[in-house]
């Protein structure tokens, strides 16, 4: 990391290096970097994980292994834009697997319980036309819908 920018950082317990490697696989422009340890001085065992700097999809991440005192919630989440209904039933799948939970809108928890939005690139233009009608119909579709539906979607817009 350079002293001139800044970068995420998420608090696992004891999940870090398994959650970066999960992040890493799921998305393209990913890599694990440096990998810090814990040494004699604590809080952690002495050669366990510390943190794991990580690139998933470009954006650079640091996964730290802090403890049980923090935990995920929604009022922090990760949006992930897809131009297609293929696009978004990858990320969805892949997020949602070996214990994630779907949820409402294209909202979804991840394994590790931190919140994605797994959203149709398209969705704020139809929700923000200026054609209320248009907007309140593809919003109201929206709505009824956990995983996106971008067929769906598009032909509440249309009102078909």
């Amino acid at each position: 990391m350079t002293a001139d920018g800044f970068t995420t950082c998420l608090w696992f317990d004891g999940q870090a290096q398994e959650a970066a490697e999960f992040y890493v696989s799921v998305f393209k422009n990913s890599s694990i970097g440096r990998v810090g340890r814990y040494n004699e001085a604590g809080p952690g065992p002495a050669g366990s994980v510390m943190a794991v700097e990580f690139t998933a999809n470009g954006q650079k991440f640091v996964a730290l292994n802090g403890g049980p005192q923090f935990t995920f919630s929604e009022a922090v989440s990760f949006q992930i834009f897809c131009a297609d209904q293929a696009e978004i039933d990858y990320y969805w799948t892949k997020l949602t697997e070996d214990g994630g939970e779907p949820g409402p809108c294209g909202w979804l928890k991840d394994r590790y319980g931190l919140s994605w939005q797994v959203v149709y690139d398209r969705l704020i233009d139809l929700i923000g036309d200026p054609d209320q009608e248009k907007a309140s119909r593809t919003m109201k579709a929206m709505m009824g819908m956990g995983k996106l539906d971008v067929a769906a979607l598009n032909r509440a817009y249309a009102g078909e």
